[in-house]
């Protein structure tokens, strides 16, 4: 039997989708109760290693109409963003705000608050050196947050920061034992090539009570890191004990797919990689370069 081949360094636009722009955007323990929205991106433009999830951008979704200051009443803190009077002002949710309270003197809840928001905006705009700058204070001034150790980790990670990435999302791991961001947590580990780390990480969630897209999420994860050890075969054997036959996909099933076609390619069985490709272009014409890679194998 012919060996598979080892896994190949990525190219641009090929390979899986980019870790840092595509993964599901619906990963974060900040949402822990609908703190955020997210969306999702599946164009490959920033190529790394073959990892399979990127961090999950994070926006939270409750926003609270404030009324104009009124003469005789202190004015309350300004929005983060220049806006006339009157014009709602971003809040955390709920959860994160009694996080906030619980964790930091009276007098500083308000200013963490804010900031978070800020840190928040800049995220989703892609500033991510901004919001790395602002998450670094608010983890002097609040370390007890969750919340801001979980998007700063979801900020480092889109920086390429794995290193940080991983200490901030263990600690967020440490003050919630939530899985939500395990598959973020095992890509980090997975980039630094620790392996044993990525496997431990896999068990758990597989073993937990996370959401189905959290977990498949995992299962790629997990699967790229047996391939980047040379076990192709045994990544091929994971994903295929996931959501594979699907009659309705969702975008993390098409990420499986993605996955699992590449794999395919790479251990030479091209009938299931196009069968797999696909498959994806006739559920998401646009997802990622499916369609490209397709065509390359007819």
């Amino acid at each position: 039997m012919t060996p598979a081949r080892p896994p190949r360094r990525p190219r641009r636009g090929r390979d899986e989708p980019d870790r840092a722009r595509d993964a599901p955007r619906s990963w974060g323990g900040v949402a822990r109760k609908g703190a955020r929205n997210l969306d999702r991106r599946d164009t490959p433009d920033r190529p790394y290693q073959a990892h399979a999830g990127p961090p999950p951008a994070w926006e939270p979704e409750e926003w609270v109409e404030e009324p104009a200051p009124t003469k005789g009443r202190p004015p309350t803190q300004a929005s983060t963003e220049p806006g006339p009077p009157g014009r709602p002002r971003r809040r955390a949710s709920a959860e994160v705000a009694r996080e906030i309270t619980d964790a930091v003197e009276p007098r500083l809840g308000v200013k963490v608050e804010q900031r978070l928001m800020e840190a928040a905006r800049a995220f989703e705009r892609e500033r991510y050196r901004d919001a790395n700058r602002i998450f670094k204070q608010l983890a002097e001034q609040a370390p007890g947050v969750a919340a801001v150790h979980e998007l700063w980790g979801l900020t480092q990670y889109r920086l390429g920061r794995w290193a940080e990435a991983a200490r901030q999302l263990e600690e967020y791991r440490l003050l919630t034992g939530a899985l939500d961001q395990h598959p973020v947590l095992a890509d980090c580990y997975r980039a630094q090539s620790r392996f044993k780390k990525v496997d431990a990480l896999w068990d758990e969630l597989r073993a937990g009570s996370a959401p189905g897209e959290v977990v498949t999420e995992g299962r790629i994860v997990a699967a790229g890191s047996l391939a980047d050890r040379g076990d192709v075969a045994a990544a091929i054997h994971l994903l295929e004990r996931g959501p594979v036959r699907v009659k309705r996909p969702k975008l993390h099933h098409l990420r499986l797919w993605y996955a699992l076609a590449d794999l395919y390619e790479r251990a030479g069985d091209t009938p299931r990689a196009r069968e797999l490709f696909a498959r994806i272009v006739a559920a998401e014409p646009d997802f990622a370069d499916a369609a490209e890679r397709l065509a390359a194998l007819d």
